[in-house]
């Protein structure tokens, strides 16, 4: 099947299964993310001290803070493939709509570099020594919130593809895009350990994936016909 078929969900699906089939067939990046979430997140510890009530307080800030930055290291290689093989071109000129595409690698994205995150949280927590109630949040918060960081991640990446240096403009790019998805997903655990219901946040953030999702694939598409010319 090629990158034209005029099918909305063929486009869709395309994008996808290409994605995930390179990422399996290079599991080192995707490994690379988890061990740099791991290793961010372990060092606190290490450097603040064994104070139990201390490290429950920074818990939801260090952790969101490693998932955010662990998310960032593929965001350079989301279209960088396709664009050094031709495919972007087809992708362009395809009649599948580039936001559909785009969609999809972000999905792609999400799940190789973002869902891992999510599961090994928890365990994360463990370090802190964070109460087991505040497990479920914050997974949720993840599970929430690190999508909207490879949906937005998306539109970094394509206005800094094929330039020099890319990888640090896309942190200047997108860190300030972040900054309310890192403020909300800390926010609920935090809420939750002060005896507090993190509904509300939670509900924010599921209403900026909710826009995210709407909006930010096609800005992410406009940006790639910018950068292609």
């Amino acid at each position: 099947m090629s990158a034209a078929s005029p099918s909305f969900g063929a486009g869709f699906s395309w994008a996808f299964r290409r994605d995930m089939r390179i990422a399996w067939r290079h599991p080192g990046e995707a490994l690379l993310v988890i061990a740099f979430f791991v290793f961010v997140a372990s060092l606190f510890p290490l450097g603040v001290g064994a104070e139990p009530e201390l490290l429950r307080a920074i818990a939801p800030g260090v952790i969101w803070v490693a998932a955010l930055l662990s998310s960032m290291l593929s965001l350079a290689r989301l279209f960088a493939a396709d664009y050094a093989d031709g495919t972007l071109e087809q992708m362009l000129l395809g009649a599948a709509p580039l936001g559909v595409i785009v969609a999809a690698k972000a999905l792609a994205h999400w799940l190789v570099s973002g869902l891992p995150l999510v599961l090994i949280a928890p365990l994360i927590a463990l370090q802190y020594d964070v109460d087991a109630p505040l497990y479920g949040v914050l997974a949720l918060s993840l599970l929430l919130g690190t999508p909207i960081l490879s949906i937005i991640g998306a539109i970094g990446a394509a206005l800094t593809l094929g330039l020099r240096g890319g990888g640090v403009l896309i942190s200047l790019l997108v860190l300030p895009l972040y900054v309310p998805v890192l403020v909300l997903g800390a926010g609920a655990v935090e809420m939750t350990d002060a005896g507090l219901e993190p509904t509300g946040q939670l509900l924010l953030l599921g209403a900026l994936l909710i826009v995210a999702a709407a909006f930010a694939p096609w800005a992410s598409a406009a940006a790639l016909r910018i950068s292609s010319e």
